[in-house]
C-alpha cells in the first residue's frame, strides 16, 4: 500500500469511467460498525481551494445514517468485483448481519478509515457540505420524474479528500 500525493490523483483515477462504468463503494463507520453502498454517480474535482469528492446518497439508504453521524466516508475503486458491488448495491445493511462479508469482501482500515483489501484505490473524505435535492431546483423536471418517482431525492455531499492510497 502506498500513499498518493493528492496532486497526482488524476494518474490513478479516471472519475468519469471509474465511477460511471466501474462503480465505487461509499463506506462509512459509526460506533465501530462499517456499512457501504455501491455508487455509480459522483465526481472528483477542486472546490473551495480543496481537492474534493462529491457523492449523492438517498436519505433512505442505511449508509447515509453513518455519514450523517460521522461526517466522514471513504471511496474505494476496484479492478473488477462487479458481482460483489452489485450485491452491496441491492442489499441493505439493515437487513443482513454483515453484508460486506456476505459479498465476499474484506474490510480493512487504512489511515484510520474503512476500505477493502480487494480495492485498488482508496480516498479518505471529510464532509464539508450537505444539501438535499429539491424538486423545484430541477431545471429538467423529467430527470426528477424518472429517477425520483417516489420523491426519495438524494443528498449531495461535498467532502475534502484528506488522503489517498493505492492498495
Amino acid at each position: 500500500m502506498q500513499q498518493i500525493d493528492l496532486d497526482q490523483l488524476g494518474k490513478y483515477v479516471d472519475a468519469v469511467n471509474d465511477i460511471g462504468s466501474r462503480w465505487m463503494l461509499v463506506t462509512s463507520e459509526n460506533k465501530g460498525k462499517v456499512n457501504t453502498l455501491t455508487a455509480s454517480w459522483g465526481g472528483l474535482g477542486t472546490l473551495w481551494r480543496k481537492k474534493v469528492a462529491f457523492i449523492f446518497i438517498r436519505p433512505s439508504r442505511y449508509t447515509n445514517e453513518f455519514i450523517k453521524a460521522s461526517n466522514r466516508f471513504t471511496l474505494t475503486f476496484f479492478n473488477g468485483c462487479k458481482d460483489e458491488m452489485s450485491y452491496l448495491g441491492k442489499t441493505s445493511g439493515r437487513d443482513v448481519p454483515d453484508k460486506i462479508e456476505e459479498a465476499g469482501l474484506t474490510t480493512i482500515h487504512v489511515d484510520g478509515a474503512p476500505t477493502f483489501e480487494e480495492g485498488r484505490l482508496f480516498l479518505k473524505c471529510r464532509c464539508l457540505y450537505a444539501a438535499p435535492f429539491e424538486r423545484e431546483k430541477f431545471i429538467e423536471k423529467e430527470i426528477d420524474d424518472t429517477l425520483n418517482p417516489n420523491g426519495d431525492r438524494s443528498i449531495m455531499y461535498i467532502a475534502e479528500i484528506e488522503s489517498a492510497y493505492e492498495l
